[in-house]
């Protein structure tokens, strides 16, 4: 069951960040996330816990940045600084508060840095941003008695996001040609990379990548002989299934970008021309 406390919290964060999330355009990315998490860590070592919270909570100054910012519990749970909405919720004790999906994050923060010290836990939280609750990975690491915490919004898209997202780019290589859309493809600050999906195109006859949206320089480079972390031939398998359908199908296990975690994933894929063209999606 989750704790009541859960919807006041979104709520104070929603109400609170309305005017900064207008302004913030971007998502931050794990490696900005890691950078502030960092500097907080060294900066509360450095002045001590009442200097490092009053920094914390400034909302204006150096630890809050795009949808980042920095918060501290202490061991028993209770909020001693929070960039995102430091007036309601600093002295807010947290420790049986479950998120979206009822996890009890903050109980798992605490003990996952008594256990390591520092560590990575995983949640479903408001994005103050969008103001959607999206899947959300949080660096923590133990400082005196407090746990210091820097987290980032790891979206996850659906079987549709993708099934669109390859539509799109099988319309694209119909009306420009496959010269034009492989270019789109590999631009990763182009509209067929966002988030964790991205497009990739094979050559059917030589089963070499002409693009991969995650990793463009896999461009030219073989791909019938790529393995997942199981020792699954995917690309074999989806070549072989595009033999005798015009799409298809294939699930195999594979590097998130987002959440930088190898995880079970599903691909559609289509043959358009000589190619083969494929989006897939990450499974919860």
């Amino acid at each position: 069951m989750k704790t009541p406390l859960l919807k006041p919290l979104l709520a104070v964060a929603l109400a609170g960040l309305a005017t900064q999330a207008a302004l913030a355009a971007d998502r931050a990315t794990p490696r900005e996330a890691r950078v502030l998490f960092e500097q907080a860590v060294k900066y509360m070592e450095a002045n001590g816990p009442e200097r490092a919270f009053a920094a914390f909570n400034d909302r204006n100054g150096q630890f809050v940045r795009k949808d980042l910012y920095v918060f501290v519990i202490d061991d028993k749970g209770v909020y001693q600084a929070s960039g995102a909405a430091p007036e309601a919720l600093v002295g807010l004790a947290v420790l049986n508060t479950t998120d979206a999906a009822g996890n009890p994050l903050f109980r798992e923060m605490i003990d996952t840095t008594r256990a390591t010290q520092e560590g990575t836990v995983r949640y479903m939280w408001l994005n103050r941003t969008t103001n959607k609750v999206e899947p959300k990975v949080t660096q923590v690491r133990k400082v005196g008695q407090y746990v210091v915490g820097v987290g980032y919004s790891a979206p996850r898209a659906s079987a549709d996001d993708a099934k669109a997202m390859l539509a799109r780019a099988v319309e694209l290589t119909r009306t420009d040609g496959p010269a034009k859309a492989i270019n789109a493809f590999n631009d990763r600050r182009g509209s067929f990379v966002r988030d964790d999906l991205y497009v990739f195109m094979v050559n059917l006859d030589s089963g070499r990548f002409e693009a991969m949206g995650m990793n463009p320089s896999l461009a030219d480079t073989d791909a019938r002989g790529l393995v997942d972390a199981e020792g699954h031939a995917l690309v074999a398998e989806m070549i072989d299934k595009l033999k005798n359908a015009d799409e298809a199908t294939v699930d195999y296990v594979w590097r998130n970008p987002v959440t930088n975690r190898v995880e079970k994933k599903r691909s559609y894929v289509r043959r358009e021309g000589g190619s083969l063209i494929g989006v897939g999606h990450y499974l919860e």
